[in-house]
């Protein structure tokens, strides 16, 4: 019997994210490497299936702590190829990476060839948990879980697959039998579906999924497919598919596979019909699943921020489904490098690369402060007395001192009363973390309002004290903008901002590579009352009162009083700080095809705290900039063409090519 699904790479010890609710975890930590264990051993035995499976859930396309997307998913360490760690929100209006790496568009990875290997697989799989059950090897409750379970993992592989090119070949079975010696083999070389039929397989594949997948309490089964995860899954793709459909005039694009339909070619009437799915999967979750919100009602604001910062570090009852990770110091090939790539340069765990993860000004003001007078309106950081928040494009040393700038007595006042979800995802300058003030420092202003920026510099203040650019004498008292323009010293930020969402504040970590075991939450249930809003709205189908609900719950989460009507605008923005750093941005603004219009020549922003030292006690200002990077670059620009990525290898699988390829 063919086993190519069997990796040799993968350890068995994986099982204990996946069965967590099922088998004791010592049982699974204590079973040999799949190098050890014998073909009999895996397909002549219902735990031996269950760890074939669990190579098929690591091999998921999900894109978590360990996809790179120049380079490819679950990429662990540095060397051999791999790359350092790069974030998706860092190629979006979001976040960029601090030494300003990394063009628009991800869009260098091709992940075609090896979704196909993986899909063979499942295949494979479908195959051999057949021959299980007739053999009386597992009973048919098991096998139709199982069953389900490998259709909820090709349904997540074409996922990955139609939002990236479009229209694919769809392939459902082993070809094995197909394949003739000394002939053309003409049936294996299977051509692209259209986009559209596409769409209805992740869909359809969804569905198969959720026949027989449990419906755990909120507690159970988050590493482990549940019919609440293909529902998410299904709301999530056809979301996506529905925004295509209206949207695809936006960018329209040309070309053969235009013509037929491999890229686009869907219409109103299929715009409809995907809403309409993505709102009725929505429900499903909503009203059947058990999950509810965490902490759905804090007593302040302040307690809200504590409450969401924490959804990302514990076992929660809103997660719907994500991926767990050994400690890599100790088991070969897991763990992750998110604490240690990312933390705030004064506090981090000791690694040569830190502090690389730089959010933007732009998703920064885009958060609300506590007024809550039923607008939802967002609340830019006030930087000048005359209400002008302009950005200084200039270089920021020629930067124009008699602006008037307010005048601030410490660093993290600007950012006092903002809404909760921004002090929980970014540390923002003068903010604590792991009890230490994080100082966001790029400039000084001296007695003589002479401007130096991303320099080092000093100056003694009308009070006798000594002041620094950077905040601090030496560079493990600050967290900003030092070495600009220098990648191997690009430990700092390079917006004013740093990454709070996901590290681990709660627990210590070594300075060493894989030492994160933080769960990456690929679905939870604010996602869904988000897909349910925008789909209710953009349709006019559903409930909109209830749709109005969701977008209100999840503010009141984050300790606002008030209600906000349901709009597109709102609810898109709601999106955005709720979901931000999620990883779904990117997808946002591809599927909405909004991302050339913000990529046209341009440029984030970035905000410099600046220490003024005119006055008889020092204050801060803080000037609002085009990000270092985005500026020396002349401004990013995104081919509408990369909405689809390059097909490979059509010199031997004669795909019809995408747009501009």
């Amino acid at each position: 019997m063919n086993l190519t699904i069997i990796k040799t790479t993968i350890a068995s010890v994986m099982l204990a994210f996946l069965l967590t609710l099922h088998t004791g975890c010592n049982e699974y930590l204590e079973l040999e490497s799949l190098e050890k264990i014998s073909a009999n051993q895996l397909l002549n035995s219902e735990e031996g299936l269950k760890t074939l499976l669990a190579d098929l859930y690591n091999s998921a396309p999900m894109e978590d702590f360990n996809y790179r997307p120049d380079v490819g998913f679950n990429r662990r360490g540095w060397g051999g190829g791999v790359g350092e760690i790069v974030m998706t929100s860092m190629y979006t209006d979001e976040s960029i990476k601090s030494d300003g790496g990394n063009a628009v568009g991800p869009g260098g990875y091709q992940y075609l060839e090896n979704a196909y290997q993986r899909n063979r697989d499942v295949s494979l799989f479908l195959e051999n948990i057949e021959v299980a059950k007739n053999d009386g090897v597992i009973t048919e409750a098991t096998f139709n879980r199982l069953n389900s379970e490998a259709h909820f993992v090709r349904a997540y592989i074409y996922f990955g697959l139609v939002k990236r090119y479009g229209g694919m070949p769809l392939i459902d079975r082993l070809l094995d039998n197909d394949y003739l010696p000394g002939t053309d083999n003409e049936a294996l070389f299977i051509p692209r579906s259209t986009e559209k039929d596409t769409w209805d397989f992740v869909l359809k594949e969804c569905d198969l999924a959720v026949a027989y997948l449990p419906s755990e309490t909120p507690s159970d089964g988050v590493y482990r497919a549940t019919k609440w995860a293909a529902y998410g899954l299904k709301s999530r793709a056809a979301l996506h598919a529905a925004s295509i459909a209206k949207y695809w005039n936006r960018a329209p694009l040309t070309g053969e596979a235009v013509d037929l339909k491999l890229v686009g070619g869907m219409t109103t009437a299929d715009a409809d019909y995907f809403y309409d799915e993505c709102i009725k999967a929505s429900k499903e979750i909503i009203d059947r699943s058990g999950r509810s919100l965490y902490m759905p009602n804090p007593s302040s604001p302040e307690e809200a921020a504590t409450n969401y910062q924490y959804l990302f570090l514990t076992a929660n009852e809103e997660i719907i489904f994500s991926r767990a990770y050994l400690d890599g110091t100790t088991i070969a090939n897991q763990g992750h490098d998110y604490d240690i790539r990312y933390s705030p340069s004064q506090v981090n765990p000791g690694f040569h690369k830190f502090g690389r993860f730089s959010p933007t000004l732009d998703i920064v003001d885009l958060y609300e402060d506590y007024t809550d007078d039923g607008t939802g309106q967002s609340a830019l950081i006030a930087t000048r007395t005359d209400g002008n928040e302009t950005f200084h494009t200039a270089n920021p040393n020629n930067l124009d001192v008699n602006i008037p700038f307010i005048k601030y007595d410490d660093l993290y006042e600007p950012f006092r009363g903002k809404d909760a979800r921004l002090l929980a995802s970014i540390i923002v300058p003068g903010a604590s973390y792991k009890g230490t003030k994080i100082i966001m420092q790029g400039g000084l202003i001296g007695k003589n309002g002479a401007v130096t920026v991303y320099a080092a510099g000093s100056e003694t203040g009308q009070d006798g004290n000594t002041y620094y650019t950077y905040g601090a004498e030496s560079a493990g008292g600050y967290s900003g903008f030092f070495g600009m323009g220098r990648s191997d010293d690009a430990n700092y930020s390079c917006s004013g901002f740093t990454i709070r969402k996901y590290l681990s504040e709660n627990k210590n970590i070594p300075g060493v590579e894989r030492s994160s075991t933080t769960s990456w939450i690929d679905m939870r249930l604010a996602e869904i009352y988000l897909n349910y809003a925008e789909a209710v709205v953009e349709s006019g189908k559903g409930d909109a009162v209830a749709a109005a609900s969701y977008i209100n719950a999840l503010r009141k989460r984050a300790g606002h009083r008030d209600n906000i009507p349901l709009t597109l605008d709102n609810v898109l923005k709601e999106r955005r700080v709720e979901l931000a750093f999620e990883g779904l941005r990117y997808w946002d603004m591809a599927r909405r095809r909004e991302y050339h219009t913000f990529f046209t020549a341009g440029k984030r922003h970035a905000l410099i705290p600046m220490i003024d030292l005119r006055e008889p006690s020092p204050k801060f200002i803080f000037a609002r900039v085009n990000l270092y990077y985005d500026e020396q670059a002349g401004g990013r620009t995104f081919n509408p063409n990369s909405y689809y990525f390059s097909i490979p290898g059509r010199n031997t699988n004669n795909l019809v090519p995408n747009p501009g390829q």
